[in-house]
């Protein structure tokens, strides 16, 4: 007898979402989809999803709903705004979320959502890019109670590697962590691909060079290689790479934490988003760093 899957919904089908999609839909789940663009669902369309007229749509017709939106603002609109998930849900269901926003709004949303419709909340936020959703590699960084997780379970199995990390905010707060990492690493990785350029090195090598040692890391053999033939296609914005430093600082002021790494990373895409190239990958950062580069 086949197995019967939940009914997934999802909001938001940008690069992120596109790939969320195209991953559950090849798992064989049944996919009902929502984005403010149209030519959007369109695609979405092509490959098995099946559309949806609003956020409250997409709620009336699933299990779990997934959201994968820009920013906090976005994420309250989609939940609470008219035709909004909260409309359209029912206790009982659970929404997942993989937007990156502030920890507070997340906690702040995932409680009113629960008191008005008692619809449980998971945060989860990702690392990996689109090519990792379409592949269902993932790195999910889950926050919310166990019984939840316990339902939504096999789907973040099918979407990545997923860990639970504590309550509700757990999975954002993660997420700060892992860009704290990311970010700052790819300006150290820019810095030095600047120092070896200028000592006359082949800077294509230095991977093959460094990588078995304790310089080695998914970022030199991935990003790296972008950053010596200036690929600057976005994968990831500059935008969003700035969005998430400035809320690294906010969650920093707010747990008496000094991050001085990241406020010097946070200075240097605030000039490369000034200079008008906040739609460029994150990896342009190399355009600061670079004397030979020209903003």
């Amino acid at each position: 007898m086949a197995e019967i899957k939940q009914r997934i919904g999802f909001i938001g089908l940008g690069n992120m979402g596109q790939g969320f999609t195209r991953r559950l839909t090849d798992c064989g789940y049944q996919v009902t989809a929502y984005d403010i663009d149209t030519d959007k669902v369109s695609v979405a369309a092509g490959y098995g999803v099946v559309p949806a007229s609003s956020p409250a749509d997409v709620a009336r017709n699933c299990d779990v709903v997934h959201v994968c939106v820009m920013s906090g603002d976005v994420l309250e609109s989609v939940v609470f705004g008219p035709d909004g998930i909260a409309s359209g849900g029912t206790s009982g269901q659970v929404l997942v979320d993989h937007s990156t926003v502030p920890v507070e709004a997340t906690k702040a949303l995932a409680q009113r959502l629960a008191a008005e419709i008692g619809m449980a909340w998971v945060d989860a936020p990702v690392s990996g890019g689109p090519p990792a959703a379409t592949g269902g590699t993932l790195s999910i960084m889950v926050g919310g109670g166990e019984a939840e997780i316990t339902q939504v379970s096999q789907i973040l199995d099918d979407l990545g590697s997923w860990t639970h990390m504590g309550p509700v905010g757990a999975g954002q707060v993660t997420k700060m962590v892992n860009q704290v990492l990311v970010l700052n690493t790819v300006c150290v990785l820019a810095e030095a691909l600047t120092l070896a350029e200028a000592g006359g090195l082949d800077a294509a090598k230095i991977p093959q060079a460094l990588g078995s040692g304790y310089a080695g890391s998914v970022l030199l053999e991935r990003l790296y290689p972008r950053m010596v033939a200036r690929d600057f296609r976005p994968a990831a914005h500059a935008s969003i790479a700035l969005k998430d430093l400035n809320m690294i600082a906010d969650l920093a002021k707010d747990l008496n934490v000094p991050t001085p790494m990241s406020s010097q990373t946070e200075g240097l895409y605030q000039i490369l988003t000034s200079k008008g190239h906040d739609q460029l990958d994150l990896i342009s950062i190399l355009k600061v760093i670079d004397p030979k580069e020209h903003l």
